[in-house]
C-alpha cells in the first residue's frame, strides 16, 4: 500500500444517531480527505436508521451504512460486517461516540507501519459537555488551548493529550501483550492482518474484552502494538455504563487464550461476511 492510498474508517453504532452525527461532522473537517466511511450498525431502530441516512447523505466522502437485525450486543459481528464491505487496504476502527480531531486521519496515516497495529487514545468527556454537544450548543472542532484548559479545569475533559502531537518514535512500540489501555473504539491496522486473525470473535457475548481478545490474537500472529497517544486522540462522549454481566466470562476466555496461543477467532469474519440478513446503503 502506498502512503497516499485511501483508508477505510469503520464506525460502530447502535441507537445513537445523534452522537454518530457529531462523529461524521468531525470526519467532514479532516485535513486528510482520502478515506471512505462504513457505518457498522448493530441493529438500530428505524428512527435511528433514518437519522443516520440524513447525516450520511450530506457528507462529501463516500459512506456506506451496514445494518443487521438487533439480537443483543454483538459488537464483534457488526465490526466484521463493516470490514467485509471496506474497500481499502488499511482500516481505522472507531466507535460512533468517539469524535475525531481534524488531523485524526492524517495522524493514523503517519503511524501506519507494516507488522504493527495502532492502539489509539481517547479523552473522556463529561455528561454535561456531552449534552451540550448533542444539542449543538457547542462544537469540539477548531477550539483553542484556552477552551481545552478550561474544560480540563471544570472536569469536562479527562486530560489534555488531545492538544499534544508527538512524532512516530520507537517508544510507541510495545512488543508484548499488555491488557491495559486497549482501545477498539480507536484502532488501526492492515485489512490483511484483520483477515489473518479472522477478525473479532463473535463467541464473545455481551460487553467486555472482545477487544482484548482481538489484540491478543494479533500479538499471537506476530504483530506489534503501536500506541497512538498524543497523536490520535478522540473525544469520547459520555454514556451510561453498559451491563457487565458477561465481563468475567469474557475475561476468563482471554486468559485461556493467552496460554493457548490462539490466532484465529472461533467464529469471526469468515463466518459472518456473507450473512443474509444484512442491509447495505451507500452515498457518495
Amino acid at each position: 500500500m502506498s502512503s497516499s492510498d485511501p483508508i477505510s474508517v469503520v464506525i460502530t453504532t447502535y441507537n445513537r444517531s445523534d452522537a454518530l452525527a457529531i462523529v461524521l461532522e468531525g470526519l467532514s473537517h479532516q485535513t486528510d480527505v482520502n478515506f471512505e466511511v462504513i457505518v457498522a450498525d448493530d441493529g438500530s431502530t428505524q428512527f435511528h436508521q433514518d437519522q443516520i441516512a440524513k447525516a450520511c447523505e450530506s457528507q462529501r466522502f463516500p459512506v456506506r451504512h451496514v445494518w443487521h437485525p438487533d439480537v443483543g450486543f454483538t459488537a464483534s459481528q457488526v465490526r466484521n460486517l463493516g470490514v467485509a464491505v471496506a474497500e481499502c487496504p488499511y482500516l481505522v476502527l472507531l466507535d460512533g461516540d468517539c469524535v475525531p480531531e481534524v488531523d485524526f486521519i492524517a495522524r493514523h496515516r503517519a503511524l501506519m507501519q507494516a507488522g504493527c497495529f495502532v492502539n489509539g487514545s481517547r479523552v473522556l468527556l463529561s455528561e454535561r459537555l456531552t449534552q451540550r454537544l448533542l444539542v449543538h450548543a457547542e462544537t469540539l472542532h477548531f477550539q483553542s488551548l484556552v477552551y481545552w484548559f478550561g474544560k480540563r479545569l471544570s472536569g469536562d475533559a479527562s486530560k489534555l493529550t488531545g492538544l499534544l502531537r508527538l512524532p512516530d518514535f520507537a517508544y510507541r512500540l510495545q512488543a508484548n501483550f499488555v491488557w491495559k489501555g486497549i482501545r477498539s473504539c480507536n484502532m488501526a491496522l492492515w485489512k490483511s492482518d484483520y483477515l489473518q486473525v479472522n477478525g473479532f470473535d463473535e463467541t464473545f457475548v455481551g460487553w467486555g474484552h472482545e477487544d482484548a481478545d482481538f489484540v491478543l490474537r494479533l500479538h499471537n500472529a506476530g504483530l506489534i502494538r503501536k500506541n497512538g497517544f498524543c497523536a490520535t486522540e478522540v473525544y469520547h462522549l459520555w454514556h451510561p455504563e453498559a451491563s457487565r454481566t458477561e465481563e468475567g466470562v469474557n475475561a476468563a476466555k482471554v486468559r485461556q487464550r493467552q496460554a493457548s496461543g490462539q490466532v484465529r477467532s472461533t467464529i469471526g469474519y469468515q463466518e459472518s461476511k456473507g450473512a443474509a440478513d444484512v442491509v447495505v446503503r451507500s452515498w457518495g
